[in-house]
């Protein structure tokens, strides 16, 4: 674990603690948007979970899973949430989760966050996330996932 950056190491340490065990693979090169997440592991990019950060008009965090093929219906958010949401700065996304953005895991953040999974992520029984860098990826089993962040089902993504 030594070879981690210090942000996975952080995140591993916290799912220990959530009584889960994850293995982290570490990509050199970066796992910054889905398509690269997806071409390093080797799976369909709508097995990568994209953990996004949104902040709603009265500046409350609201975190979205949503797969990497996909991306988030801000209207259909605030309809769930009932109220206006945008995405999160970069140092409003540090500050909610602990995490920089786009290596933001979908669990074990530093503050409780209400989080929502998008259905289509239904479509994969095993996903990927970021574990707390642009580097560093982990397989999960969807239904492990959506308990360890406490995440409500909710159809949040855009439809063509």
């Amino acid at each position: 674990m030594a070879e981690l950056p210090e942000a996975a190491r952080r995140f591993v340490a916290e799912a220990r603690r959530l009584g889960i065990e994850i293995e982290p693979v570490v990509y050199p090169d970066g796992t910054k948007t889905a398509a690269q997440a997806a071409e390093a592991v080797g799976c369909p990019v709508s097995a990568i979970v994209k953990s996004i950060v949104f902040t709603t008009s009265q500046d409350e965090a609201v975190l979205v899973l949503v797969p990497g093929d996909l991306r988030v219906d801000e209207h259909r958010l605030a309809g769930i949430v009932g109220s206006p949401v945008r995405r999160a700065g970069l140092e409003d996304v540090r500050d909610a989760t602990g995490y920089a953005a786009g290596g933001t895991p979908p669990f074990a953040h530093t503050r409780d966050l209400p989080v929502y999974a998008d259905e289509a992520l239904r479509r994969h029984t095993e996903v990927w996330a970021a574990a707390g860098t642009p580097t560093t990826v982990f397989p999960i089993a969807l239904d492990r996932l959506v308990a360890a962040a406490g995440a409500s089902w909710a159809d949040v993504s855009e439809r063509s």
